[in-house]
């Protein structure tokens, strides 16, 4: 793969330099160009005196003039950063509607936007293309899968609705071939690409030419290593050539990174501590949105016994203090219970798997270890904790969901996939699911 490195040929404070002298200057142009049709209008009479015909002169209010130059300003640098090439497709659709009230083009912001694609835009496109093909099956999900040389990816998908401009179907296919040129250098999809392959299903297996017609030219195309067969109810398969489908594990397999935290051990020990502490020592703090997200799901939260295993520093339990929960946590590193306990927390120092259940929490909130399938020996656990009617909500490694059928279909729980890269600041692009679960109530049991 290509480096694509941002290619902006201006320094940014020269961009916004020229921004703020235009957005100075445009009242003393609007009243250059109003004396303008001023004279205009008295070019056309004599002694002041109009004719029949109307001469109008009027122009743009200042506001849209200055909205105008801001719109200008922040396409400009994503044009010039190559932004359309190494944002996901996610990304590009919150950009456009960013779009419609952009923020004041100044140079924090400017970082605040597109800084990541500035500092890392291989891991940009990566992040790209896993969304791309995480929303298509569910085998791009699983690391287990993705692991260089393993057979399990799909060599084919399936889209739904491929119509023309527009459709859910045809922006799948497109999103489909751009994420691929990205990573593997080559130019992104045009138009006339994109037309030939929804007519034709080889047209962009290998590179071949595009007839010209009658309103334009003939187009070279680049081979994308797909084919797609459509069918008469406007489904379609997208079928991927070997070389391609390795392109792919191997995007996915550098995504996820060579060493992951929730793989199937290739070979257990044969003895091994039944409660495995270093296991539990493994951490991913949960970011703020994920955070966030989660507790602004839970209920009744206000005065509710509320249980963290393997709490870490307490981003969970500043959140649930602040809905007015009473929050204990657990957890097995001595230095994170401390930063926990500096910030206020009731923190248990001690191995979760060791600590005494007491069925007498509203809630239990857990981010457990992802190593292989230990985060089972913790839910599990977790569950004695809850009083009869109580909630469960843990997030766990998507092959919970995806892999380990054999131990999570006993789990009578809701699934919640979270985004692709939820966990990246933290540290790992592992892909994560919630569970929720509800712990039955008397008469249940």
């Amino acid at each position: 793969m290509n480096a694509h490195v941002p290619s902006l040929q201006r320094s940014l404070p020269d961009v916004v330099a020229e921004y703020d002298t235009k957005k100075a200057g445009l009242e003393d142009a609007l009243k250059a160009f109003g004396q303008a049709g001023s004279d205009l209008q008295m070019a056309v009479t004599i002694a002041g005196v109009y004719g029949d015909t109307r001469i109008d002169v009027g122009g743009p209010s200042a506001w849209v003039l200055e909205a105008s130059l801001l719109k200008s300003a922040w396409k400009h640098v994503y044009d010039g950063l190559n932004i359309e090439r190494l944002a996901s497709p996610d990304d590009k659709r919150r950009w456009k509607m960013a779009l419609e009230k952009p923020a004041a083009f100044t140079l924090d912001n400017i970082r605040a936007t597109f800084g990541r694609y500035i500092q890392d835009p291989r891991g940009n496109i990566l992040r790209g293309l896993a969304e791309v093909f995480c929303g298509l099956d569910q085998a791009y999900k699983s690391h287990d899968k993705v692991k260089i040389g393993v057979k399990g990816l799909p060599k084919r998908v399936i889209i739904g609705y491929i119509d023309n401009y527009g459709s859910s179907g045809r922006d799948k296919v497109e999103s489909i071939l751009n994420a691929l040129a990205a990573y593997q250098g080559k130019p992104l999809i045009t138009h006339r690409e994109l037309s030939a392959i929804l007519n034709n299903e080889t047209a962009l297996l290998a590179d071949s030419v595009v007839p010209a017609t009658r309103y334009e030219p003939e187009v070279k195309v680049v081979g994308r290593g797909v084919r797609l067969r459509r069918f008469a109810n406007k489904n379609g398969h997208m079928i991927f050539e070997p070389d391609t489908l390795r392109d792919i594990n191997k995007a996915l397999a550098e995504f996820y990174g060579d060493v992951l935290p929730d793989t199937t051990e290739e070979k257990p020990t044969a003895k091994q501590a039944s409660t495995a502490l270093s296991k539990d020592l493994q951490y991913y703090p949960t970011p703020a949105k994920v955070v966030r997200d989660i507790v602004g799901d839970l209920y009744r939260l206000q005065g509710a016994k509320v249980l963290e295993p393997s709490c870490g520093c307490g981003r969970f339990m500043d959140a649930l203090r602040a809905a007015k929960a009473e929050v204990i946590g657990v957890e097995a590193d001595a230095g994170r219970a401390a930063q926990a306990r500096a910030k206020g927390h009731h923190v248990l120092h001690g191995n979760f798997l060791e600590t005494t259940p007491e069925p007498k929490f509203d809630h239990v909130v857990m981010n457990p270890p992802f190593y292989g399938k230990h985060y089972a020996r913790h839910v599990e656990h977790a569950l004695k904790f809850l009083k009869p009617g109580g909630r469960l909500t843990a997030i766990l490694p998507a092959s919970a969901r995806y892999d380990h059928q054999h131990i999570t279909d006993a789990w009578k729980g809701r699934w919640s996939d979270l985004p692709v890269g939820s966990f990246s600041d933290s540290g790992t692009n592992i892909n994560t699911t919630v569970l929720t679960m509800t712990a039955p109530t008397e008469a249940a049991r």
